[in-house]
């Protein structure tokens, strides 16, 4: 057994009640090797942000669980030679199972993620339960999720979305004890979040989704007031990097996002953590893409993931400023 606390983390729970009276959300960005730590790293130090490192089933089979860990606790320390003890979680993303949320929770996790959206309501609600009474042994956090998001990202897939019931969350986090509840409102996993007929489109072929459901997470909040609510597949798919991807070979027809105004608008209500994953692996691939067609000699790694890895961090800081507003809040 391997407690998180060993390794310098912090589970979710004091984060989020200080997100949700503060108006702001903690970036929950995922990570599968070190120039994408290293990037999420740097921008949560440069903005004085707290920030979730977050592992799904597909990058602890990519990567290993037991080098994410130490990466993990590598974090830690980077974090405190670049200047900043900012608070970091490691986060299991879209737990499938018991065993896998076990797994983590044994092996240095101080958040897991149960989803069972996808399971009837009674079985999610036991499903997420077992998790539950496991995980607060050890003060380790858990995320659960009601109603489900389209789209594809990882292992995790569905057809269509099926807005969260409101009528239904008072009842579920009573019976579960869960930490936080991840919701379902529009946003969608993947790099195309609705099809181009949900869409409108502009004269220069851009398409605009249409908005978040905000009269259900309205009627949420007031089932559930101050409750920690998260929001999955929120991505919002900059124009920039799928056109720079195109230019250098790339083909990712109709990539729409969740625009940033409506991620900033959510992130100021009991909104208290948005899941950002393919604005990552867009800005990484332009970067490499790029890069590659401008450098055709260049075959050292380290040469085309560093670009990758810087844009990766303007990224990040830019998200942690301008969107989830949670800049400057580290040491709150």
């Amino acid at each position: 057994m391997v407690s998180y606390k060993e390794l310098g983390l912090v589970n979710t729970r004091d984060l989020f009640a200080k997100a949700i009276k503060g108006g702001y959300a903690i970036p929950a960005y995922n990570f599968n090797n070190m120039e994408q730590m290293q990037a999420i790293i740097q921008a949560a130090v440069e903005t004085k942000s707290p920030v979730i490192l977050q592992v799904s089933k597909g990058a602890r089979a990519y990567a290993n669980g037991a080098i994410l860990r130490n990466m993990a606790r590598g974090a830690v320390e980077y974090a405190h030679e670049l200047g900043c003890d900012i608070p970091i979680v490691l986060h299991l993303d879209h737990g499938p199972n018991f065993e896998v949320a076990k797994d983590c929770i044994d092996n240095g996790f101080s958040s897991v993620m149960i989803d069972g959206s996808s399971l009837p309501y009674d079985e999610n609600v036991a499903l997420t339960k077992k998790v539950v009474d496991y995980a607060h042994q050890f003060d380790v956090t858990v995320e659960a999720e009601l109603g489900v998001l389209g789209g594809v990202e990882d292992e995790v897939s569905a057809e269509e979305s099926k807005y969260t019931k409101p009528e239904e969350v008072v009842d579920f986090t009573s019976k579960t004890g869960c930490d936080s509840l991840a919701i379902s409102i529009g946003t969608s996993h993947g790099r195309c979040k609705f099809t181009p007929q949900q869409c409108t489109r502009t004269a220069d072929g851009v398409l605009i989704p249409p908005p978040l459901a905000f009269n259900v997470l309205e009627a949420i909040e007031k089932e559930l007031p101050g409750f920690p609510i998260v929001l999955h597949g929120s991505s919002s798919v900059p124009v920039e990097y799928v056109r720079i991807i195109e230019q250098y070979g790339g083909k990712i027809p109709d990539s729409v996002g969740i625009p940033e105004e409506q991620l900033r608008k959510a992130a100021k209500s009991a909104v208290c953590k948005i899941n950002i994953d393919s604005d990552g692996r867009l800005a990484m691939t332009a970067a490499i893409r790029r890069h590659l067609a401008e450098h055709p000699g260049d075959f050292d790694p380290r040469q085309y993931l560093s670009p990758a890895r810087d844009e990766l961090k303007k990224m990040y800081m830019h998200k942690n400023i301008e969107v989830l507003g949670s800049a400057g809040h580290a040491l709150d």
